[in-house]
């Protein structure tokens, strides 16, 4: 079975892909700032390294470690950190994985990157449009690299169960929310996908409602 790389799984979205990925019976190697902050990962037995991703020789050690075939998954993202992860670690991630040859690369962002963000609303710019414009940048990096990548923007994030519902769509204007649970879906959906290689999609829920 594949080996499914996850990024950013000390919580949140990543913790909910390991949870997919491993259901699915892939081998998941697990990869966090902190990785006792998802005490999961030791109760599933799940192959975890330590990684600061801002810290480039970190980013090269770790990712020297993987198997060559390894399907990498981040949704690596930092709230108001003083160094925020979402540029400049997924930076380093995207020229490590260039350097040792793994290809196959799934960016999570989220709405409002890139061209979408003419949607966003200028609440939403204010509360978080900061890290909205970082993780536009890791996309402008990888989009221009040479690795086999998809992006995913989803909507608001909110914890749930799979409902199979979740709509990916390209170009458009979408508003809404999403299940972490049903973004890990979409998301092995996508790495299984070749037709999704350098493409941009974005993902909400019109079954699920905030509140």
């Amino acid at each position: 079975m594949s080996t499914v790389v996850v990024w950013g799984a000390g919580s949140g979205l990543g913790a909910a892909i390991v949870e997919h990925f491993h259901k699915q019976d892939y081998q998941v190697i697990a990869i966090a700032r902190s990785p006792e902050k998802n005490t999961r990962l030791a109760e599933l037995g799940i192959t975890t390294l330590r990684c600061d991703a801002t810290d480039k020789e970190q980013v090269e050690s770790v990712v020297a470690q993987l198997p060559k075939s390894a399907l990498v998954v981040s949704s690596m993202g930092s709230f108001r950190a003083d160094v925020p992860v979402d540029y400049i670690g997924h930076r380093h991630l995207t020229d490590a994985l260039e350097a040792n040859g793994i290809a196959r690369f799934v960016l999570v962002t989220s709405l409002g990157c890139g061209d979408s963000w003419q949607y966003l609303s200028e609440r939403s710019r204010k509360g978080f449009g900061a890290a909205v414009r970082e993780k536009s940048l890791a996309e402008a990096w990888l989009t221009s690299s040479t690795l086999d990548y998809t992006i995913l923007r989803p909507g608001g994030l909110l914890d749930g169960e799979e409902t199979g519902n979740g709509e990916l769509s390209q170009q458009v204007e979408v508003h809404g929310v999403i299940y972490r649970q049903e973004v890990a879906r979409l998301i092995e959906a996508l790495l299984t996908n070749e037709a999704s290689i350098g493409q941009i999609y974005q993902c909400v829920d019109p079954t699920v409602k905030y509140g």
